[in-house]
């Protein structure tokens, strides 16, 4: 195995870690994190979709199905990862640095991959 493969694996393992986190919490305190959403004007009713969206995200990533959808996937975590850093930041939680290793673990995983047949 080649050191663009392990970087892509690693890359793409943390960011697993991160939104199997992320969804977990979702399901687990819904009032919670919609409470969350509503206090940095994001739509509550988004906790159970956006729960949905990266568990399908991460399945086609890892699943290689199809080339355009894993770009979605990416481009979907990307946007995610964005408006999860700005949410903490202006909230002044400190949880923007889970957000700041998501972003590099994505981009990492997005630039590797594209050499990488996993």
């Amino acid at each position: 195995m080649n050191i663009q493969k392990i970087v892509f694996y690693i890359a793409t393992g943390v960011l697993t870690a991160i939104m199997i986190y992320s969804v977990q919490m979702y399901l687990r305190n819904p009032e919670v994190i919609a409470g969350y959403f509503e206090s940095v004007n994001y739509p509550k009713y988004l906790v159970y979709p956006l729960a949905i969206a990266k568990i399908l995200g991460l399945v086609a990533i890892w699943g290689n199905f199809s080339k355009s959808l894993k770009e979605w996937a990416y481009a979907g975590f990307f946007f995610d990862v964005t408006l999860a850093f700005t949410a903490h930041l202006v909230a002044k939680d400190g949880g923007e640095s889970f957000a700041i290793i998501a972003f590099i673990s994505l981009m990492i995983s997005y630039f590797s991959g594209k050499t990488v047949r996993p």
